[in-house]
């Protein structure tokens, strides 16, 4: 049974905007005030370890130790099958630039491996999104979410964050970018990791 979040002020321990956006909106239902960590200039620890719930209790803990309030971490990232998994954890890695983030450059780097393989490789893919909850006394919870689906190239579609262009869901024909955001709500890995949140939480 996991600890209840009462209604109040919650940072979301995150710099990303448009996760900022998505969760936010999640939240607003149940009465939470969700205020970003780049909001309050909490800096953004490192995250160093290999799995989605390690680095996002990373991100949870150092958001909820530094504000003194209850905090959300969401450490999320896409999941390739014949790319043993990757990019994985380091999904966010692969499209940093020393001028910043470039999800085309991020997007082509797999596309690219993916052709390396020939034109037979599999192209089934998995957005996972894992969220932890941290208190300020210590107490910890973690839930995750996946959605199935598969790559497409070129990307399509002007909706939507990072990866979004190229991943259409199982059972769809539009790629997370050009489906209506609500939509994607609906039926995304953050959703699924959400509605678990909901279930024991809130």
């Amino acid at each position: 049974m996991s600890r209840r979040l009462a209604p109040g002020r919650l940072v979301l321990a995150t710099h990303n905007a448009g996760k900022v956006r998505e969760i936010g909106a999640l939240l607003v239902p149940y009465g939470m005030d969700v205020v970003a960590a780049g909001d309050l200039g909490l800096p953004e620890p490192a995250e160093t370890e290999d799995s989605f719930a390690g680095n996002a209790l990373i991100k949870a803990r150092a958001a909820a130790n530094g504000s003194g309030l209850v905090a959300l971490a969401d450490d999320s990232g896409l999941c390739v099958d014949a790319l043993g998994g990757a990019p994985g954890v380091y999904t966010a890695d692969w499209a940093e630039t020393p001028s910043g983030r470039d999800w085309l450059l991020a997007m082509t780097k797999v596309e690219d491996r993916l052709a390396a393989q020939g034109p037979d490789v599999a192209r089934t893919a998995s957005f996972v999104c894992t969220l932890a909850l941290a208190w300020p006394d210590g107490e910890e919870a973690v839930f995750e979410g996946r959605c199935a689906g598969s790559l497409v190239w070129p990307p399509r579609g002007a909706r939507g964050f990072g990866y979004d262009p190229v991943f259409v869901a199982d059972g769809m024909t539009a790629t997370f970018a050009e489906i209506d955001p609500a939509q994607k709500h609906a039926i995304s890995h953050r959703a699924a990791a959400f509605a678990k949140l909901v279930a024991a939480c809130l």
